[in-house]
């Protein structure tokens, strides 16, 4: 009897604890959610959450996590802003990245893309040999429903709390007059209208360069006549691209999700429309993928004819693996943050005490031919792929400084 009376004392005890314990925990989630819920929210905690509300998943334990000085969160409820910013490195200088709005499936989406294209922006800037770091931002929402001054302004808020560790600018469905209502409540914004303006024609101008650099190193030469280009993407940056493309003799093969950007440059540049997914298929000379990143993967691989692949959209090789594939099978790879990188070089351009040159980036931009030419060889030399041989460039810059 004795012995019945201790146990239930005991488990008594045990019931108590556990309330207790479940009490703590459940207070725990709450709070942590009314800071997410609030001004920003750091990745500082090893746990599985959900960034906007729900225990899911960890920064830490992300693929594309690699040491990243920062991430924030945030959100604000007046205007809808659901955001977040990525500083991966500064060694260099202060993170500098576009913001890009885009309707992602979920959150995990989201942290994976921004972790990925702020390390792309260190690599980048190192490369530009430009005094930045590297750092993203997005903003989660289709960019056709949610887009405001409010909401920008709020980001701008955002933006203005990191005190100048990370400065943003346009990239995906994000344009000057959006960077303009950030500009509103904070200065860390670079690519202004009456200053640098518009990186997208500089952007454009380094692809084409980058296009004719591995043209030149695979063939000996940099014509344009004769030579099929597919263009996946037609966005501000691509439309001008294949401006120079059809300039120079090239002969367009596009598509997009848009049709009214297939019609245009169908019927100013006489290229030849295709199928979103036709496009692999194609016999072209090469393949420049403008739209989203990861389009070189196992599922397209196989299918690509072109010799050479060379575009403006960030992260094309859905794993770094790819990239000896595509090696092997005797593509030539421009690596995407070298070729791409003249939007950032032009942007660099209005933080100058003397003021902003166009001038004098449009000479810097025109190194992205000279920058690849060195890859090209070295990868030739080294028996390695071209996006090893870039990032080995990048990590000599971070090491040894500019």
């Amino acid at each position: 009897m004795e012995f019945l009376c201790a146990l239930t004392i005991k488990a008594g005890y045990l019931i108590q604890c556990c309330f207790a314990l479940g009490f703590i925990l459940s207070w725990y989630s709450e709070a942590l959610s009314e800071v997410i819920k609030s001004r920003q929210f750091h990745a500082c905690i090893p746990f599985r959450v959900n960034y906007f509300g729900v225990f899911k998943v960890v920064v830490f334990n992300q693929v594309e996590f690699d040491n990243h000085e920062q991430v924030v969160f945030c959100t604000d409820k007046e205007s809808g802003l659901k955001a977040i910013i990525a500083v991966h490195n500064t060694n260099l200088g202060p993170a500098v990245g576009g913001c890009r709005m885009w309707d992602y499936a979920n959150d995990e989406d989201a942290v994976y893309d921004v972790l990925r294209l702020s390390k792309g922006m260190t690599y980048k800037n190192a490369v530009a040999r430009l005094p930045f770091g590297g750092g993203k931002s997005v903003i989660i929402g289709n960019a056709k429903e949610i887009k405001s001054e409010q909401l920008f302004r709020a980001f701008g808020r955002q933006l203005e709390r990191l005190n100048g560790s990370y400065y943003s600018a346009e990239d995906v469905n994000i344009n000057c007059d959006d960077v303009a209502m950030m500009n509103k409540e904070t200065s860390y914004v670079l690519g202004l209208e009456g200053k640098s303006g518009n990186p997208s024609p500089f952007t454009a101008y380094g692809t084409f360069l980058g296009i004719k650099a591995a043209l030149n190193h695979q063939r000996g030469h940099q014509n344009f006549a004769g030579i099929k280009v597919a263009v996946q993407g037609l966005g501000t940056v691509a439309y001008t691209l294949c401006k120079h493309l059809s300039e120079a003799g090239a002969e367009l093969y596009v598509t997009d999700i848009n049709q009214a950007a297939i019609d245009r440059v169908v019927n100013e540049f006489g290229a030849t429309a295709v199928g979103i997914d036709e496009i692999y298929d194609l016999d072209v000379d090469v393949y420049a993928p403008c739209a989203l990143g990861a389009t070189i993967n196992d599922a397209t691989i196989p299918r690509l004819k072109a010799t050479i692949i060379a575009g403006c959209a960030n992260n094309q090789l859905a794993q770094s693996r790819h990239g000896e594939i595509i090696r092997d099978k005797g593509i030539l790879y421009a690596p995407d943050y070298v070729i791409n990188a003249g939007g950032i070089i032009n942007v660099y351009y209005e933080t100058l005490p003397e003021g902003y040159s166009a001038a004098a980036s449009n000479k810097h931009v025109e190194g992205i031919f000279d920058t690849l030419t060195e890859i090209f060889a070295r990868s030739e030399k080294e028996q390695k792929s071209t996006h090893l041989i870039a990032d080995e460039l990048a990590q000599e810059i971070l090491k040894n400084g500019l």
